[in-house]
């Protein structure tokens, strides 16, 4: 098989933070292998920063010990760690102050792809901005990219793109969220806009509604600190969720690059309607063999939730009465994620009664099984009469397009090459997280002023009962987790 990989130019990427849990887990075992599979050419360098002393030794050794870690075997080998541990090096920086960075300096080109990875806690943007600055280390075409979250409320929000801003052009800032650096996300935009089949009916006329979950099998875990000042809302919704919203609800952009694409998706936010404190459900996890919500956090008062249900509208012609619901959720029944469009009914069904209440659904699932998967009525095989069953033409990448690319990169993989390659389509601009967070602050503000408390639900189920009668009202089921 021809390699489907396209190298990327020569670069120096720094990671600050290169020593920290999310370098050790995504970033640098993906890395690794991008390298492996021939997408780094033989000049590029990835140099570790972080405040621990210690020499380019020490941290090639560290990176083998995450590669052993957080990769299986077949997708490791030997020779080609110690080859990638060739491209690396490490110089201590101290973020706040002003050691290392005149060694950082030096050990940057002038030829070559600027990149630097803030795997840091946002507080620290502002300092690595203003030395990357200072101490002339970033050129007018360097690459930043930050992880969420970003701000946890609008007027936090702004002030973080304003920091950023002191220092860098938005062409420069790439806002990473890993969901959408999915490859079925990426296979949502190409089934509506590569195929005549989808697009004519991607509209109110022809969808009666649209789910998306995100649903996780783990609770909060060592992140309750941290999860109980943001909460589901803040985490998953603001964010993730509202991407995959995005590009399910967005119009056709003029091309397909990063501005139009963009611009279409913050049209969507804008246009999302205020949500009704009926049509939100929040709930925490509660029983189980292990710890409730409120042990994991160690706030037995938390009016934090862990799960949210709620009912959208979009406020356009191409979505008028159609309703959105979004569902996420800690210590679920099963970790799945996906985006499902159910068009409405036949209008007449000129087969037996039950055949009137059936409809087309289509599936696009994120995880754990990649792939799409389209609902359509058949008559059931057998000389039994015309009866009707459902059947799914069901393409998941393994048996679609075979083991090679059922393989597909981690999320994390893509979009640091995007990176690298000056590709903004899948990050969010800085518009994009103020429009979002403009949206979703007068819903916290409501439960804020109202001191309202999630509705508990048991752990390793589907969510609060709660959930169900919100889709029950409007004769609708959520999907089966």
């Amino acid at each position: 098989m021809v390699s489907r990989v396209i190298p990327v130019d020569p670069f120096d990427l720094v990671i600050f933070g290169a020593t920290g849990d999310l370098a050790r887990r995504k970033i640098l075992p993906g890395l690794y292998r991008r390298f492996c599979d021939g997408q780094m050419p033989p000049e590029a360098r990835i140099i570790g920063a972080a405040r621990t002393e210690q020499d380019s030794a020490a941290f090639a050794a560290q990176v083998a010990e995450a590669v052993e870690t957080f990769l299986p075997p077949g997708k490791r080998d030997a020779e080609g760690l110690r080859a990638f541990q060739e491209r690396l090096s490490y110089v201590a920086v101290d973020a706040t102050g002003e050691a290392g960075w005149t060694e950082l300096k030096e050990a940057m080109r002038d030829d070559v792809v600027q990149a630097f990875y803030f795997s840091v806690a946002p507080s620290l943007f502002g300092a690595l901005a203003e030395r990357l600055h200072k101490f002339g280390i970033a050129r007018s075409d360097a690459r930043i990219v930050v992880e969420k979250p970003f701000g946890r409320d609008l007027k936090s929000a702004r002030e973080l793109n304003a920091t950023l801003a002191a220092h860098f052009d938005e062409t420069q800032i790439y806002r990473i969220d890993h969901y959408l650096g999915k490859e079925t996300v990426q296979n949502l935009m190409a089934v509506r806009f590569g195929n005549t089949l989808f697009e004519p009916l991607w509209n109110a006329q022809y969808v009666d509604h649209v789910q998306i979950t995100v649903a996780e099998e783990v609770g909060v875990g060592g992140r309750g600190a941290y999860y109980d000042r943001s909460g589901a809302m803040r985490d998953m919704v603001q964010n993730p969720l509202m991407q995959l919203l995005c590009l399910t609800a967005m119009e056709p952009p003029a091309h397909f690059e990063p501005s139009a694409v963009r611009d279409e998706k913050l049209k969507v936010i804008r246009a999302l309607d205020p949500v009704a404190p009926e049509h939100i459900v929040r709930g925490q996890y509660r029983g189980g063999a292990d710890p409730s919500y409120l042990e994991d956090v160690e706030n037995d008062e938390s009016l934090t939730e862990s799960f949210i249900a709620m009912k959208l509208h979009i406020a356009n012609w191409r979505w008028n009465g159609t309703p959105f619901y979004l569902r996420t959720g800690k210590r679920m029944k099963a970790r799945k994620s996906e985006i499902v469009v159910h068009f409405k009914k036949t209008p007449h069904s000129i087969f037996d009664a039950d055949a009137g209440s059936r409809s087309n659904v289509l599936s696009i699932r994120l995880q754990p099984d990649e792939g799409i998967d389209l609902r359509v009525t058949i008559k059931e095989p057998g000389p039994g009469g015309m009866r009707l069953i459902d059947v799914p033409l069901d393409m998941s990448f393994a048996d679609a397009l075979g083991p090679e690319a059922a393989d597909v990169p981690d999320a994390y993989e893509r979009l640091i090459m995007d990176v690298i390659r000056g590709n903004q389509t899948l990050f969010m601009r800085g518009d994009e997280v103020e429009a979002a967070w403009a949206w979703t602050d007068p819903i916290i503000q409501d439960w804020q002023r109202r001191a309202d408390r999630p509705v508990p639900y048991a752990a390793g189920g589907t969510g609060p009962e709660e959930a169900a009668i919100l889709m029950h009202r409007d004769d609708r089921r959520w999907r089966e987790i």
